[in-house]
């Protein structure tokens, strides 16, 4: 007995020493960041959701069981390690006395069955994990596979401490059956794998059980303590950050908008900005707040954010995954540069001083630890957010390192220059005048009012029609389309005209937070003089999901709060309280596209397909990837201005998605994705591989096909009344 408790104490003690000198390293790391407040003050302010939070992502594992089989897997592995905590107190309990048992619980055989159980579904995981890595191995299936780029070795040393921490467990149970010191040895075969090992044993007789337990506990013991130190210096640290990673994120999720910038932990303003004590943006690693550092060190490497990337997925070289991992091991590598004085960084080793001195953005030239392309190739679409389990924020990053590029190297696609040129002269992206805006109007056979002063008062809606909803020749389709819808409801609404600008949203995107902070208060005064307010029950439509995320979600930091409703969000509740009724037939096959900044990021997918359902005769069939999986059309992160050079483009890999279900029209919500999805569709028409009668709209101009008005009416229509057809599609 005391052999084994001096060799059991001492593995503890040995491991526990190593495992806190790197804890406390990895903290004062992670706090060599910028401050965040805001995190802090969020958890702190919000304890039912952090309560929930933990709940469904760390303990029920949501995001992890959105893929079934490895979801499955790892919730085994979780949940057996939780209720395994029981053996690791018997095991303890055991160096001091053989017969030990957890008082109270201890020899209940429906404890032993939970722990045996359990035990076996770790195993059950671990093998899973397994398959899972054989059949996705990234030297064979290169960038097809997940884990191409994930420190892979290090994944197989894990699942094999795993799977040692189980056997030597089992192993000792078994031989604890055969000894009489067994915890359940009156509960029969309940702990049933560790009967069925004691049964195994049982012919080697009590002196060799003997010896058998006392080197699998110690060997139990063993693997847990070794397996606690690799954990923390291993990508495994998630097992212990995950839940402080999800805990100050950025809640419901880290999508829809983008945090405004900060400085030392308070928002900047450009006005008193100080370029020399200032952080504009994460031009070098410590410019990451500590909420950032903690990302880096919670990244599993498990490659679902890589897998649903649409750049990845086209052949570009951006990986959110791999710009997690290069950050971090920058980060690890200028560890002691950023953790010593002046005086230590004189002593540092030729090795630490060169990685101090690499530019974090930089070609290959200026051995750069994240290549521009990378930056640039982001979408902003969301769908590695979406699915990191770990809630890890990829696109602050991104923009974050945009905004340094921009506003302090002034480095950037140089297709951009113009787009932000026109922005600050124009207020739009394509350089047009600004009473060009009103165009759309002259086109309509009713009024639409232009709001001069402040809209009246028996106007309830502002309808904000965007920049491509009044400049772009396809995107105007969609927006007299709505605009006939509202009018056919009795809605009254009003427009901004030439007094509308961009909501800045491509500047913000890009990285430019000083043109898009210009627009947004430009606007913000526009709608207030309007008295579009929440308090004066004016809400704001928006068409573009863009513009929608962005006076919604965004505005409110510069202090601007209004109700926004995107069109399909009204549209669908005008339909279903009747004062739109859809009637005319239209007998084709669609498939909807959702957009990301409607879908993902704010979580609208019901309105517009209920929309296509209401229309008689459709035949919706959705694509593969759809809802939260959808796939992006490429325009999003100010990507509509900037040329795809690598790789398949985006668009075409949607419509080829698209084509595979042989529609008839291929619906949408958003103008971007409509010139997006049309410039393809219309590739594959030139090269002969879609039909010519496909299209792509809105899914207000296919309403508004279905719809009939009374002859000289503005209401909707009662079945049986005479009727005409409303405007013709496009």
């Amino acid at each position: 007995m005391v052999l084994r408790m001096v060799v059991g104490l001492g593995l503890t003690v040995i491991a526990l020493a190593v495992a806190g000198r790197r804890v406390w390293w990895l903290k004062r790391l992670t706090f060599s960041g910028q401050p965040a407040p805001e995190r802090l003050q969020f958890a702190r302010a919000h304890p039912t959701t952090d309560v929930e939070a933990q709940l469904t992502e760390v303990i029920g594992q949501r995001k992890l069981l959105k893929w079934t089989v490895p979801g499955m897997a790892h919730a085994a592995t979780f949940w057996g390690f939780i209720v395994l905590i029981l053996t690791i107190i018997e095991v303890y309990g055991s160096l001091f006395q053989r017969t030990f048992a957890i008082p109270g619980i201890g020899t209940w055989a429906a404890i032993g069955f939970i722990e045996d159980l359990f035990a076996v579904g770790v195993l059950c995981g671990i093998t899973t994990f397994t398959i899972i890595r054989i059949r996705n191995n990234p030297h064979k299936e290169g960038r097809r596979s997940r884990f191409f780029g994930s420190h892979t070795r290090a994944a197989w040393v894990v699942l094999a401490m795993i799977s040692a921490v189980i056997i030597t467990l089992l192993l000792y149970r078994g031989a604890q059956e055969n000894t009489g010191v067994f915890p359940y040895e009156n509960a029969g075969a309940w702990p049933f794998a560790s009967w069925a090992i004691g049964k195994w044993l049982h012919p080697l007789g009590y002196g060799v059980n003997s010896v058998l337990e006392v080197v699998f506990i110690l060997a139990n013991l063993g693997v847990i303590m070794a397996f606690s130190v690799i954990v923390v210096y291993s990508k495994h640290l998630h097992i212990g950050l995950a839940g402080f990673n999800v805990l100050f994120s950025r809640r419901p999720d880290a999508l829809g908008p983008l945090e405004p910038m900060r400085s030392n932990g308070k928002v900047l303003d450009f006005e008193e900005a100080d370029p020399d004590t200032d952080v504009f943006g994460i031009g070098k690693i410590e410019d990451l707040t500590w909420k950032g550092f903690l990302d880096l060190e919670t990244c599993t490497e498990c490659g679902r954010c890589q897998s649903q990337c649409p750049a990845w997925t086209t052949g570009k070289p951006l990986s959110p995954k791999q710009l997690i991992l290069d950050l971090r091991d920058h980060a690890f590598a200028k560890a002691p540069y950023l953790l010593a004085d002046e005086e230590g960084r004189v002593g540092l080793s030729e090795a630490v001083l060169a990685e101090a001195n690499r530019p974090l953005v930089g070609g290959v030239a200026e051995m750069g630890v994240i290549d521009p392309e990378v930056i640039w190739a982001c979408t902003n679409c969301g769908a590695c957010v979406n699915e990191c389990p770990v809630d890890i924020e990829h696109i602050d990053h991104i923009n974050g390192m945009r905004r340094h590029q921009v506003l302090v190297e002034s480095a950037f696609p140089q297709e951009a220059t113009t787009m932000l040129n026109n922005l600050e002269r124009r207020g739009n992206p394509w350089g047009m005048a600004e009473d060009r805006r009103a165009d759309w109007i002259g086109e309509m056979d009713f009024e639409v009012q232009i709001v001069d002063g402040v809209i009246p008062e028996d106007t309830e809606y502002l309808y904000w029609v965007g920049c491509a909803g009044a400049l772009e020749d396809r995107a105007k389709k969609a927006t007299k389309a709505i605009a006939e819808l509202l009018n056919a409801a009795g809605v009254k609404f009003a427009v901004l005209g030439p007094a509308e600008a961009c909501t800045g949203d491509p500047a913000r995107r890009l990285g430019n937070e000083f043109v898009f902070s210009m627009l947004a208060q430009q606007n913000i005064e526009t709608l207030n003089e309007a008295g579009v307010a929440k308090e004066t029950g004016k809400k704001v439509i928006a068409s573009c999901p863009h513009c929608f995320n962005t006076i919604s979600r965004e505005y409110p930091q510069l202090g601007g709060n209004y109700e926004v409703i995107h069109h399909t969000q009204l549209l669908a509740r005008l339909v279903e309280e009747g004062k739109l009724t859809p009637v005319n037939p239209i007998e084709e096959k669609i498939t909807y596209h959702d957009p990301c900044f409607l879908g993902r990021h704010n979580k609208i997918y019901t309105p517009p397909r209920s929309i296509i359902d209401a229309v008689p005769g459709t035949q919706a069939e959705e694509m593969h990837r759809c809802k939260g999986k959808g796939f992006c059309c490429g325009a999003g992160g100010a990507r509509m201005w900037l040329e795809e050079r690598t790789g398949k483009r985006i668009n075409e890999e949607r419509i080829d998605e698209a084509l595979a279900l042989d529609p008839d029209t291929v619906s949408t919500a958003c103008p971007y994705c409509m010139v997006m999805l049309g410039d393809a569709v219309n590739a594959k028409k030139a090269a002969g591989l879609a039909k010519e009668s496909l299209e792509v709209i809105d899914v207000a101009q296919l309403l508004v096909r279905s719809i009939k008005l009374r002859e000289g009416a503005a209401g909707p229509a009662a079945a049986g009344e005479a009727a005409t057809e409303g405007p013709p599609a496009p």
